[in-house]
């Protein structure tokens, strides 16, 4: 007999012909996840992962980490034996002694179909046996514990919790993304939807010290290290935006900064996302929050994008996109007071429907190529984990 953990996915076992690679990426994101905690091995089976365990494996921390891969359906703690009905009634009451419980039922699937016993009867004669060795009564409807046997063509796995992972997809098979992070509520949930779709993210962040405090900057770097916990080892781009927007508010009308900005962000950020070969930029935003946010601004804002601009959470209530937060543990760092750079010279009535052809005439005096490049020049690389 022996102690594991079994992990199972689903949209990961759909892929057809390339499943392959999916379950390996997903096996490989399981080893960078449980670093330092004792496992023995990661091993992949036809329907399922199994993390063998060290001798002195830390077993809550292993089941805390496999809760924040990304592509796990489902896992549990199970106790592996040989297919006989004999080896399972000993693993079985061997993995639920330590379990308090008036009352019990056995469920059973039997992935081989040759073996002499049908399910039904494995579930009766286990759980007998279970009832008689505990002295716990048998409950079908509504028992304290249910213990899971799964039969497949050379084992059996025992198994009393079924343990709910995030789902969605590998990180690392679906590409690379910028995601344009602020200090806010809304960025980190998109970067972690994206996450969850496969998506391996690099971020990009602006910032305006000295008219915006160094804590800003910290606040957002340890938004990127939470995110990290399922995107591992991460990297964010610090860009310096002050001297840049002083320059907007001296060479174009104030009602619409906010969305020079903007645009000047759009054109940094493609530049950034060449250098690491991301193939989309990712933003927070959602249709009509703020101002920036109409349809019509949207539109004008990546009129001068050159690749893809993902927005996950344009469909998206405040209050879902904070349920999220709190759920995925960005909403603490996120409501900290802060000060960002797009909330400063901010103007007391902003365009809400601004054409292009204002835009583009605002920006007629400014010299954007070297605005880039003096702005690509101060960038500041860090890596978080």
């Amino acid at each position: 007999m022996e102690e594991l953990f079994s992990i199972h996915y689903a949209e990961v076992g759909l892929k057809g012909k390339n499943r392959a690679f999916f379950e390996k990426r997903l096996a490989h994101n399981i080893k960078l996840s449980l670093q330092g905690t004792g496992y023995a091995e990661v091993e992949r089976l036809h329907d399922r992962i199994l993390v063998h365990l060290g001798q002195h494996a830390d077993i809550a921390e292993i089941k805390e980490r496999l809760r924040q891969v990304m592509g796990i359906a489902h896992f549990e703690l199970s106790c592996r034996t040989e297919n006989n009905i004999a080896a399972i009634k000993e693993a079985a009451l061997r993995h639920i002694r330590d379990v308090s419980c008036e009352s019990l039922k056995v469920e059973t699937r039997r992935a081989d179909k040759t073996f002499p016993l049908t399910s039904p009867e494995v579930s009766a004669e286990v759980g007998g046996y279970l009832v008689k060795e505990t002295g716990a009564r048998a409950d079908m409807h509504n028992p304290d514990l249910t213990c899971w046997v799964k039969i497949t063509h050379n084992a059996a796995y025992i198994s009393t919790e079924k343990i709910q992972g995030i789902g969605g997809l590998p990180v690392g098979v679906s590409g690379k993304v910028l995601v344009m992070l602020s200090g806010g509520i809304d960025s980190p949930v998109a970067a972690w939807q994206m996450i969850k779709r496969g998506a391996k993210a690099v971020f990009i962040h602006f910032y305006s010290y000295p008219y915006t405090d160094k804590a800003s900057l910290e606040k957002v770097i340890e938004i990127a290290q939470i995110l990290a916990v399922s995107n591992y080892r991460s990297t964010i781009y610090l860009v310096p935006f002050a001297d840049l927007q002083q320059t907007i508010v001296a060479a174009t009308p104030a009602p619409f900064r906010v969305l020079l900005y903007r645009r000047m962000m759009t054109r940094i950020a493609e530049r950034v996302a060449t250098m690491v070969d991301a193939e989309a930029l990712v933003t927070g935003e959602s249709l009509a929050q703020v101002a920036s946010q109409t349809l019509t601004n949207l539109r004008t804002i990546e009129a001068i994008a050159e690749i893809p601009i993902l927005r996950p959470l344009i469909g998206e209530d405040k209050a879902e996109i904070i349920a999220k937060a709190q759920r995925i543990g960005t909403f603490d760092v996120s409501t900290r007071p802060h000060q960002d750079c797009c909330s400063l010279f901010v103007p007391k009535h902003p365009a809400t429907r601004a054409s292009l052809y204002d835009l583009e005439k605002a920006e007629s005096g400014l010299d954007i190529d070297t605005l880039v490049e003096d702005a690509l020049n101060n960038l500041e690389k860090r890596v978080v984990e």
